[in-house]
């Protein structure tokens, strides 16, 4: 069973790479950011996981993961309204004008 959630990491894993890279627009990149943090912590939780219980400080650890992720999200998300704000737009080609 821990196969499967290890190759469903992968896939999510997989679909938050095509997000952040192939996609232009800012809010998809951080959701593209906010797969890949899930992917991670299903593969860590299926690790710790022995087939009757789960390690405690596996299941520690993703919720400090999901606690911190929620966080940088919030922050990405008011960084896109600022950059909205100053650009019109929130694609991030229309960034390259802020390079100092």
């Amino acid at each position: 069973m821990s196969d499967v959630f290890t190759v469903t990491a992968f896939v999510l894993l997989l679909v938050g790479i095509y997000c952040v890279v192939v996609r232009r627009n800012m809010v998809k990149t951080v959701v593209g950011i906010e797969i890949m943090t899930s992917a991670v912590n299903l593969n860590f939780i299926s690790r710790a996981w022995n087939g009757v219980t789960t390690d405690p400080l596996a299941v520690s650890i993703v919720l400090i993961t999901i606690a911190i992720g929620a966080a940088v999200a919030a922050y990405a998300l008011s960084l896109i309204i600022v950059a909205f704000k100053q650009t019109g737009s929130i694609d991030l080609r229309k960034l390259k004008r802020f390079r100092g």
